[in-house]
């Protein structure tokens, strides 16, 4: 469908969204306060006054608690979370100073599948969920620990993140499709991650989950919205694709026979082919009388194929049956008996054992061999007079399968069958020709791979300058590496690191050269591996003072910064130190905010997300993929600091938690699609990026175009029930 009409659609339903205005069905929203009976909850909560008196509001004190939801209560927001894809959760809150914890978490054991997280020692609030089975964080800088009232609503709409805060839209960021489609046994926590962790300190009120579009109205109602959210538009999108489908079914058979077509190389010198001491100039042919093939020289190659039979136009009084001696089937009289159809050879047993020979059905009397088990375990095999026993191995003795074909053993019968990446010739599958799955665009190589076809099966060979991941993919290769923390992006080209260049990131940036030092007055650039130093030996202007905010620092002198009381620096020939207040844990009036390590309190200590590990405060450490740090018996974690990639494609490999940069988008777990960016499918039908859709003659093969790539994967377990 052409693109105007895309947007002429999408705007005919921004008015139709705009002219209805909006309704609240209560049947999708949950009021968590109201649902968790906060007012029958004694231990850990309060009611007390809140912003307004319209509904009640609750004091989450600094004790231990355990607010969280009934069964009854969880199995409703699972159920109301389902297949949905667009939600906000709304509250309004007054967090106490300088304070962490968490508002709202839902959660299976460790997976957090929404969390909404306060930091008031890191001044920002992040927005826990699950992706794909992964953890992701987004942490969204803002100071709402401060002692005030704010009104929060974080809403999500398949990839899109909304945040406002007093009906302000604060932040708006495309993210990975969080998951909505909650496991069994999915528990609400309010006011705390868990029984242990995140424990909120403040007030709460008004705690709502909307499930409809833009719920953050309901909070704000004069805000409000003159075009459809991104799920509204990727409905819209799903509905093409649906469309796209039914033309690509429609328009397969006219397309199928183009891909059986190969190309072949031109040669400039010719190959001989020697076989059973024979020798065959280039594109000789000759017949291969033991397996019926017809065979030919090419470049050196012996390409033999069935001999191709013609079409048997039999009479009605007869069928194609194989004779020995003979390739092809030929047109042999049938025989007819009490309704059934029998074909030369076959044998039907009435009150005697009778065969079909020229349309007559000939009495047999050679007697039957005895059988070496029970009666019960008799069988009588198709179109056969003697019976056998249960599990008899018909192959020994039934059809004869070509080369690439198998016999497969049934209960009554023995029938040939090809083997995988070969096809049946006219439909007979004793005999089996291999499947180009290059030329017939049948594999999964991806980019940066050369598709190499071979007898049953292909190869993806990595092209030039290219190292294999895997059997379908191969990823830029530097010889030399990356060095100082590069980053590979294409052969023997690396992305450097601040401060560092080069073909191998081996090259001290000169700063001093370059000018883009910050040496102050008289003072000298002195070039350092991956910086600078300044030096000021002599000069009317080598006064050693230092600029800082918009004013000067006397040189030696020391000072705390307004931003972070727990840094000390000073000003030194020109330069600025800084470091953090040394700790003296014997002064009785150290400040503990500033030296956790001196907190020797019982109740400041903290136990890991595990809760077998105790950490003293002060004691930092990682887990999923965040740092954690225990300060005064609460427990704050944020995501680990990643480096910058400026890479097109990123992806997270298992077990680690930094994007790497990858040049097949096949691979990247980062897209952001762009539905003008499109791709045709073995159909050739044009397909959006974003579509899903399944390989034609491949049920257990499924393909999704990412900004114009194709991208297939296999789902084994498809093909093991197949």
């Amino acid at each position: 469908m052409p693109m105007d009409v895309i947007l002429v659609v999408w705007f005919s339903v921004c008015t139709a969204r705009a002219v209805m205005g909006f309704g609240m069905d209560p049947d999708l929203q949950m009021d968590i306060i109201t649902e968790l009976d906060l007012v029958n909850t004694t231990l850990g909560v309060t009611q007390v006054s809140g912003l307004h008196n319209a509904s009640k509001a609750f004091l989450f004190q600094d004790v231990e608690r355990e607010i969280h939801a009934a069964p009854h209560v969880s199995e409703k927001l699972i159920q109301l979370f389902r297949n949905k894809s667009e939600f906000t959760f709304l509250a309004t809150v007054q967090q106490k100073p300088s304070t962490s914890g968490v508002i709202l978490s839902i959660r299976e054991l460790e997976n957090s599948y929404f969390e909404l997280e306060s930091s008031g020692l890191r001044d920002e609030i992040r927005y826990h969920y699950t992706h794909k089975g992964k953890p992701r964080t987004e942490a969204l800088p803002y100071r709402m620990a401060d002692g005030r009232w704010h009104k929060v609503a974080l809403s999500v709409s398949a990839s899109h993140l909304l945040l406002h805060i007093d009906c302000n839209r604060i932040y708006e960021r495309v993210i990975d499709t969080p998951e909505t489609n909650l496991p069994p046994g999915s528990n609400l926590w309010l006011g705390q991650r868990n029984q242990k962790h995140g424990l909120f300190k403040g007030i709460i009120q008004d705690g709502k989950i909307i499930f409809m579009p833009n719920g953050y109205i309901t909070q704000c109602p004069n805000l409000n919205r003159t075009c459809p959210t991104c799920s509204d538009f990727l409905s819209l999108v799903q509905g093409i694709m649906d469309l796209q489908e039914l033309l690509a079914k429609m328009t397969a058979k006219l397309n199928y026979a183009e891909t059986r077509l190969s190309q072949l190389e031109n040669c400039h010198c010719e190959k001989t082919c020697q076989v059973s001491g024979l020798l065959y100039r280039d594109q000789d042919s000759w017949v291969d009388g033991d397996h019926c093939r017809n065979c030919t020289c090419k470049s050196g190659a012996v390409e033999c194929r069935r001999m191709s039979c013609p079409p048997l136009n039999c009479s009605p009084d007869s069928l194609p049956v194989h004779v020995a001696g003979q390739c092809c089937k030929v047109c042999r009289p049938k025989c007819i008996y009490g309704g059934k159809v029998l074909a030369e050879g076959q044998r039907i047993l009435t009150k005697s054992c009778r065969e079909c020979r020229g349309g007559v059905l000939v009495k047999i009397t050679e007697a039957c061999p005895p059988l070496n088990c029970s009666d019960k375990d008799h069988i009588l095999p198709e179109n056969q007079c003697c019976s056998v026993c249960r599990g008899h191995n018909f192959c020994a003795e039934g059809p004869k399968c070509g080369e690439n074909s198998e016999c497969k053993n049934w209960n009554t019968k023995a029938t040939c069958e090809c083997k995988n990446g070969y096809i049946s010739v006219q439909g007979d599958s004793a005999y089996c020709e291999d499947i180009d799955e290059c030329a017939a665009k049948m594999h999964y190589c991806r980019a940066n791979t050369v598709c190499v076809n071979l007898p049953g099966l292909y190869r993806c060979d990595c092209v030039p300058g290219y190292i294999r991941v895997d059997d379908f993919s191969c990823t830029a290769f530097c010889e030399e590496g990356c060095r100082y923390g590069g980053t590979c992006v294409a052969p023997n080209k690396c992305v450097c690191p601040s401060g560092f260049t080069g073909s191998h990131c081996e090259k001290d940036i000169d700063e001093c050269a370059l000018r883009t030092h910050t040496c102050w007055n008289d003072s000298a650039c002195i070039n350092l591996a991956g910086g600078f130093d300044c030096l000021c030996p002599s000069g009317p202007s080598c006064s050693g003072d230092c600029p800082h905010e918009g004013g000067l620092k006397r040189n030696g002198q020391v000072w705390t910064l307004k931003e972070d009381r727990c840094s000390v620096c000073s000003c030194k020939d020109g330069k600025i130190f800084c470091r953090r207040t040394a700790c003296d844990c014997q002064n009785p009036s150290v400040d503990l905010f500033c030296c956790p390590e001196c907190d020797t309190r019982v109740t400041s200590q903290c136990l890991d997300q595990n809760g077998h590990k105790l950490y003293r405060s002060g004691d930092n450490w990682t887990h999923s993929c965040q740092q954690c740090r225990c300060l005064e018996g609460e427990v704050d974690c944020w995501p680990l600091t990643c480096p910058r990639l400026s890479c097109e494609y990123t992806a997270i490999l298992e077990g680690e938690c930094c994007p790497r940069c990858v040049s097949d988008p096949c691979l990247a777990d980062n897209i952001v699609y762009d539905i003008r960016e499109t791709c045709l499918d073995s159909y050739g039908v044009s397909r959006l990026s974003g579509s899903v859709w399944t390989l034609a003659g491949s049920p257990c093969t499924t393909c999704k175009c990412k900004n114009g790539s194709v991208c297939c994967s296999v789902d084994l377990e498809c093909l093991h029930n197949n």
